[in-house]
């Protein structure tokens, strides 16, 4: 199934090609085969053009009804009252939200050892502790060394390997 459509195969253009050679001829062929690719495409632009006023009045009457149930929900048309239990119900939430605060504010929740008067504390409080620098700990854990320089003396890094010690004191 190649060629122009469903129906024509490369066989079948291939006959339309050598009759059409036969009944126009090799000298007029070339300018038969431009009028026909011209008509085809002016055929092609007119359905895209058809084919896109119809999808425009397609939408458009989609709009038509859109704004037709608009306005039915503007003017009330169509609704259904729900009747004089929802209506109270309405108004009771309403009301309930409306209506100042009466009496002070609840008591803030108790979180921790207050929340439980009668039970030992688990922990006793700390003090604030004060935070450095970032820049700071690392010089401080960088200038650390082990209190031991024997030969063969390894210490641990952070990561949990062990690495030797440095017999030369280097600055960082």
């Amino acid at each position: 199934m190649g060629g122009l459509g469903p129906g024509i195969g490369g066989f079948e253009i291939l006959m339309i090609g050598i009759v059409a050679l036969l009944v126009v001829g090799p000298k007029d062929l070339p300018l038969l085969m431009r009028k026909i690719g011209r008509v085809m495409a002016k055929a092609r632009t007119m359905a895209n053009e058809f084919r896109s006023s119809f999808d425009e009045m397609a939408r458009q009457s989609e709009l038509d009804e859109l704004r037709k149930e608009v306005e039915a929900l503007r003017t009330g048309q169509g609704m259904h009252p729900l009747g004089a239990e929802a209506d109270a119900a309405f108004r009771d939430i309403r009301d309930d939200l409306n209506k100042p605060l009466e009496g002070p504010a609840a008591p803030p929740m108790l979180t921790g050892p207050e929340e439980w008067p009668d039970s030992a504390p688990v922990m006793a409080p700390r003090d604030p502790v004060v935070a450095e620098p970032a820049a700071e700990i690392v010089k401080t854990k960088a200038r650390a060394r082990p209190k031991s320089k024997a030969p063969g003396a390894s210490i641990k890094t952070a990561s949990g390997k062990s690495r030797p010690i440095r017999a030369k004191k280097v600055d960082l």
